[in-house]
């Protein structure tokens, strides 16, 4: 069972996170924890501070971190960016596509069902900020923009 999962290089950030309030008043902070409801362009000044984003997802079918993430990473963040809570292991194809680079779920996760949800498909179908070519941009390669 795994119960951290991380596919960065370097080390795993330790620093406890504060909440995404408490980091407004700091200027010294370089965790902080997202809560579903805040607004991750308002961290996207102190980006270059940041080493360490935690997201909550309090229940897995709360999908707002999805876009925390993406926005994060779309602005150039390159810390580690985890998420935490009610994460089951089949939503780690698409997180990981959104920008999450690291998982502490509520519940262990089983190496092999890790393994073989991230080997089930070879293509994707949307772009999103993970680099890979969807399916449309393989079938259309003079198509830049979709």
């Amino acid at each position: 069972m795994v119960d951290f999962l991380s596919f960065r290089d370097d080390e795993p950030g330790q620093e406890p996170a504060v909440t995404f309030e408490a980091f407004a008043g700091q200027t010294n902070a370089t965790a902080v924890r997202i809560e579903p409801g805040d607004d991750a362009r308002a961290l996207l000044p102190s980006l270059d501070r940041i080493s360490l984003v935690e997201v909550n997802f309090p229940v897995f079918g709360d999908g707002r971190g999805y876009s925390a993430a993406r926005i994060l990473r779309e602005a150039g963040y390159t810390g580690e960016l985890r998420a935490v809570g009610d994460v089951l292991v089949d939503q780690i194809v698409a997180m990981r596509r959104c920008g999450f680079d690291s998982f502490r779920p509520d519940h262990p996760f089983d190496q092999t069902a890790v393994d073989a949800a991230l080997a089930r498909y070879a293509d994707v179908y949307q772009k999103t900020v993970d680099g890979r070519a969807p399916v449309w941009a393989k079938r259309h390669p003079e198509t830049t923009h979709g």
